[in-house]
């Protein structure tokens, strides 16, 4: 992998993907969007710093050089957002714009975080929306889609959801008496999933994958994200 494009560089998994792409040997350029300053700058990391989200497919197709990967990280909360369809606008929308730019501009592999058990006939509209985002984004037909499709994130939010947070202290805690076998069919710690979305994209960018769409269930991404960066 010789250059890597990033949206979602500041939330929970985006940051930690940032910071494996920062680590690997390789060393690719990178190209960070964002809405403010990266947690962390490395000589090849780019920051794209545009206040707007809505013009980062613009400030994207206006980079130096195509990137070979791009990565999308990119996600808020119905609580954030303020309505459905301001998160709608964010978690489609924008993914879906920035997919058609990096489709336009020859991205070769695409890797998309997703989440497990979403569903296109599903009466849960984020459930529908994370499917129908899977959907708009294999049909754009890259020479490597890869979708990552975790369960819940373990990890350190700075908002607080109180549902998720309590899960997730369970989770952190049968993963302390039983080694994580309680916990990695249901739950994954961030900086599992950031290492397994980098090694899926390093292992299309090889050449070690058939082209085509590879869904990335919880059990690759256990697999995939205990290796470490290469």
């Amino acid at each position: 992998m010789n250059s890597a494009a990033l949206v979602g560089c500041t939330g929970l998994v985006g940051s930690q993907i940032l910071s494996v792409l920062q680590a690997i040997p390789q060393k690719p350029t990178i190209y960070a969007i964002a809405r403010r300053e990266l947690p962390s700058v490395t000589p090849n990391t780019k920051a794209v710093i545009e206040s707007k989200s809505a013009d980062w497919p613009s400030s994207y197709k206006h980079l130096a050089t195509t990137p070979e990967v791009f990565l999308s990280a990119l996600g808020t909360t119905r609580a954030q957002a303020g309505s459905y369809d301001a998160q709608r606008a964010i978690d489609y929308d924008l993914n879906l714009a920035l997919a058609k730019a990096a489709k336009d501009t020859g991205v070769n592999t695409f890797v998309l975080i997703s989440s497990a058990g979403v569903s296109a006939k599903s009466r849960l509209p984020y459930s529908k929306m994370k499917a129908d985002l899977e959907d708009a984004v294999t049909a754009l037909e890259f020479p490597h889609t890869v979708i990552l499709k975790p369960g819940l994130l373990v990890g350190t939010r700075q908002d607080v959801r109180v549902t998720e947070a309590a899960l997730r202290t369970v989770a952190k805690g049968l993963a302390m008496i039983s080694k994580s076998w309680l916990t990695e069919w249901w739950a994954q710690d961030v900086d599992v999933i950031g290492r397994a979305a980098v090694a899926a994209a390093l292992e299309c960018s090889e050449g070690k994958r058939e082209k085509g769409v590879w869904i990335v269930g919880q059990s690759d991404i256990v697999r995939l994200g205990r290796q470490p960066p290469r």
